[in-house]
Parts: structure tokens; C-alpha cells; sequence
């Protein structure tokens, strides 16, 4: 366990060892079970201040990250570009030097392609507070950490040997960001799963993420698998993984992404695919869901989702990572 983790950012999982990341995932076990207990946590970051600056919206990460700083004992202050001078042309070294002046950490959602995580990085050089990432273009690394805890909670802390498949699946019209199917081929094979990248043509990822997941493959001594069918990545799968994300790296042109997906409307999920996969397979998404488009009713309600226990363990992901970065212990 490294507890020596005070102000340190959190990007991308990428830029934090395996070990710092199961201390994350220790403390959020911890928190959990207490929380459970009904055991308060409000001496942690007493009186700290967190702010939330958000380019998107949000349901799940707002909420999860403004309940968790309250039950820590400090206070989320919600902004938007609009709200702030960053609408007016604000740059991000200005934003984090007084921001960081006045409070004890930042956390931003910026999907904008190409512009997002680099913003994060430019504030993170002048902040003298950590910065976290609440969704960028590139990574999803609060998402990716909830899903590796769920996984922990249901299969135990040792994963290996595990098939872990992400898979695109269809949707209509929202150009969803690669950031959370490359959050993931970045994170599982770190913890030692076998992955398998499933998608039409068109729906690659970044080249420099694949690179950068098969090196963690490689010196995880574990597989990086990619495909273009559907059904032959869900064979024989523990754990499925499928949600849509737009053909970034060949358009985001609205008519383009359309007609692509229009061509690819048999990738849903279905009870006949997920029988492809073992027995105690689980359903995964971060969500929110495009039922009836990316997967049926039957799937997402059914025994095997465990789409709730994901968004729940958002919440005490985010109460460890602020734990130990705004707060110096847990």
C-alpha cells in the first residue's frame, strides 16, 4: 500500500503504478463497508474545498463526486464554462492557479476531441492542487476504477486469467467519446485479465492507447485481442463489457456517424449473445443505456447486469481517491 499519495493528479490510470491504484482500491473497500455501516466520514477532508468544473453534463459523475467530497466532510462547488471566464476565454493556467489558491483539489469533465485531456494536463503543470479527470476525451479512469472494484466485489481481488471483452455496440445518433472503452483496454490487463476489443470497421481506437495497452498486456504477461464479430468475442467471456462510442478517428461529421451506424444496427446485446458467454458472465455498462438500440430490455434488467453496483461503486472510488490526494491519509 502507498499512502504517500497527497496532491498527486489522476489523469489517466496510466499515470499511477498498480500499486498506487489497489491502495485506491483498499481504501474505497474500506470506505464502502463503513459507509455501510452507517460509520460518518466528515473528519477526512474537514472544511476542503472541491472544485467541479464541468465542459458536459453529467448525472452520475456530478452526483458522485458532490455527495462523496459532503460525506468526507468538505464541500463541491459546481461550475461550468459559462458560469465562469473560461466562457470568455479564461486559459486553463489562470483558472488553476486561483482555483487552487482558494481550495483543495479539481476535478474537470472536458471531452472535447483532442482538446480535453491536454487541458487537464496544462492546468495540472500550474495547480498547486491535484487534478482529477471526471471524463476527458482520452480516459475515464473514475469510471474504470468503479468497474475494476465491482469486479473485486463479485469475483475477488485476484482477476487473472479473466476474458474481459469491450465491445461496441449500436446507437443511433450520440457520438459518445472513446474515453471509456480505451479506459478500460488501458486498466484490465494491468490486473491481469485477458481482453478482447470487439468493433465494425471504422470504430478504432486511438493508436497511441492501443500501443500503450498492449505494452500493459505484454508486461502483464496477459492477452490483447481485437476483432471485428461480435459473437466470437462473447464466447467463453466472464465479463461483458459493450457500449457505444462514435467512429472518432474517421469522422464525427453527424450525417458520416449516422450512416456508419446504420450498417452496424445487429451489434446489440442480446440473452442469445450473452449465452455465448460462461454461465456466471456479468453485464457491464457505465451508462446511461440507449435500451432497445445498444441492448434489450431482458439484458439490462436481467440477472446478470451489474450496471447499479457500477455507478453505486463510483461513489466510494471518488471518496478514496480524494482521501488520499486532498487529505494526505485515509
Amino acid at each position: 500500500m502507498n499512502t504517500k499519495l497527497f496532491q498527486k493528479d489522476f489523469i489517466t490510470t496510466q499515470d499511477w503504478t498498480v500499486e498506487d491504484l489497489n491502495t485506491m482500491l483498499d481504501i474505497a473497500f474500506r470506505l464502502k463497508g463503513e459507509f455501510g455501516m452507517g460509520v460518518p466520514h466528515d473528519h477526512i477532508l474537514r472544511a476542503k474545498t472541491l472544485y467541479m468544473l464541468f465542459f458536459e453534463e453529467s448525472t452520475r459523475t456530478r452526483n458522485s463526486f458532490e455527495t462523496g467530497i459532503t460525506q468526507l466532510g468538505g464541500h463541491g462547488v459546481f461550475l461550468t464554462p459559462k458560469a465562469t471566464q473560461i466562457g470568455h476565454g479564461e486559459n486553463a493556467k489562470d483558472t488553476g492557479i486561483v482555483l487552487s489558491s482558494y481550495g483543495h483539489g479539481i476535478a474537470i469533465r472536458d471531452c472535447r476531441t483532442g482538446i480535453g485531456q491536454k487541458y487537464l494536463y496544462e492546468m495540472a503543470q500550474h495547480a498547486d492542487a491535484p487534478i482529477f479527470s471526471m471524463q476527458d476525451d482520452v480516459d475515464h479512469p473514475c469510471q474504470a476504477m468503479a468497474d475494476l472494484m465491482t469486479l473485486m466485489e463479485l469475483f475477488g481481488r485476484d482477476l487473472r486469467g479473466r476474458k474481459f471483452v469491450i465491445s461496441w455496440t449500436f446507437a443511433p445518433k450520440y457520438v459518445r467519446p472513446l474515453s471509456v472503452p480505451q479506459s478500460l483496454v488501458w486498466l484490465m490487463p494491468r490486473f491481469g485479465m485477458d481482453v478482447t476489443l470487439a468493433y465494425p470497421e471504422g470504430y478504432h481506437l486511438m493508436p497511441e492507447v492501443m500501443a500503450a495497452a498492449r505494452q500493459n498486456a505484454e508486461e502483464a504477461g496477459v492477452t490483447l485481442t481485437e476483432t471485428h464479430n461480435m459473437e466470437e468475442a462473447f464466447e467463453n467471456a466472464d465479463f461483458l463489457y459493450p457500449k457505444s462510442w462514435g467512429p472518432i478517428m474517421v469522422t464525427e461529421d453527424e450525417a458520416e456517424v449516422e450512416a456508419m451506424a446504420a450498417k452496424n444496427e445487429s451489434w446489440r446485446v442480446t440473452q442469445a449473445k450473452m449465452d455465448l458467454a460462461k454461465k456466471h458472465a456479468v453485464y457491464m455498462h457505465c451508462m446511461p443505456v440507449d435500451r432497445g438500440h445498444e441492448v434489450d430490455d431482458e439484458v439490462i434488467d436481467g440477472p446478470q447486469s451489474v450496471i447499479y453496483k457500477q455507478a453505486e461503486n463510483r461513489l466510494h472510488i471518488q471518496k478514496a481517491l480524494m482521501a488520499l490526494t486532498m487529505g494526505g491519509r485515509a
